[in-house]
């Protein structure tokens, strides 16, 4: 096992003692913490914004970034509630069951396409992800914007809340699904060759290429993934709140990213664990969860959390990596 290796998972082991310890303390200082409805109500909380955060950390990993995922939930919403609007309408009159499987596949394309995209201007024009995603990011917004005219869209019936708001076994449905996520892709980034294929990427390009590793296909796929997993949620988000707005998913990109580096992955690329972004997105989670029940202000919860996101990238930068 490397040298960078075994960093890597004494930061993952350092992250988890501090949540087990985190949570020790707000189960003795908050009360109701550690009760199963409130436990469960964190994990509801952390499901959306943690499906992308795994697919953020292939991302990463890679050696790029998407900063419009937040828009892109929002986009993804607002789009699944136009199109259920416009299938079930007088005009075409499909029945609602329909138009909103029809919806939510158009939806999930949609969201594909366009991170394959930004992919493929990385790897076709040399332009930065940093730079495509944030054109994205005002793009998506305001396409939003355009779809619902500036007014939430609310055409779905009371069952579809069941995906964004429901319980299957006792379980929010939306924790399943964030589960299931967890289990596929850290599956695809520590058995499969794609994943190793990823590492490569990151760590080496050019390394990467010579050793005959689509580096094209890699990046556009894994933008392509983040940019999917956006739509899933935002279609979550639109059952949640029952309806699709432009306002929604504002500035998770900021929490997603801190979710992933919190987690151990380098910002450098080529390092990192999904294992890690899940502790990472429950971190955040437990934290926000314990201030509010400990009646924090909501100024002095951004500030704790800005100052856990520079500690995090502090210590992520400390670390020397292997490029």
């Amino acid at each position: 096992m490397s040298l960078n290796k075994l960093r890597c998972q004494a930061k993952q082991s350092a992250m988890e003692i501090v949540l087990l310890l985190l949570c020790i303390i707000l189960a003795f200082r908050a009360e109701g913490f550690f009760t199963t409805d409130n436990l469960l109500n964190v994990l509801r909380n952390v499901s959306m914004q943690g499906v992308i955060a795994f697919g953020m950390t292939m991302v990463i990993i890679s050696g790029e970034i998407d900063l419009s995922v937040g828009s892109a939930v929002a986009f993804s919403g607002c789009l699944t509630a136009r199109l259920v609007q416009l299938l079930s309408g007088s005009d075409i009159a499909m029945p609602m069951g329909s138009a909103i499987v029809i919806a939510i596949v158009c939806s999930l394309i949609t969201g594909f396409a366009v991170g394959c995209l930004t992919g493929f201007i990385r790897v076709k024009f040399g332009v930065p992800t940093f730079i495509t995603t944030l054109a994205w990011m005002t793009a998506l917004t305001g396409a939003a914007e355009l779809i619902t005219n500036g007014f939430p869209l609310t055409p779905f019936p009371q069952w579809y809340n069941f995906i964004g708001g429901g319980y299957l076994f006792g379980i929010p449905f939306p924790a399943i699904i964030f589960l299931l996520c967890f289990v596929i892709i850290h599956f695809l980034m520590n058995y499969t060759s794609f994943g190793r294929s990823i590492h490569a990427v990151g760590g080496n390009a050019e390394a990467a290429r010579l050793s005959g590793i689509n580096v094209s296909k890699i990046k556009i796929l894994v933008m392509g993934i983040v940019a999917l997993l956006a739509a899933i949620s935002g279609v979550m988000q639109s059952a949640e709140i029952m309806s699709g707005t432009a306002t929604m998913a504002k500035g998770w990109e900021l929490d997603i990213i801190s979710a992933v580096i919190i987690g151990g992955t380098s910002l450098f690329g080529g390092q990192g664990k999904v294992r890690g972004t899940l502790i990472g997105v429950i971190f955040l989670g437990v934290l926000v969860n314990g201030m509010t029940l400990l009646n924090i202000s909501e100024y002095w919860q951004h500030v704790v959390r800005g100052v856990l996101i520079l500690a995090a990238v502090l210590i992520n930068r400390a670390q020397p990596t292997s490029r």
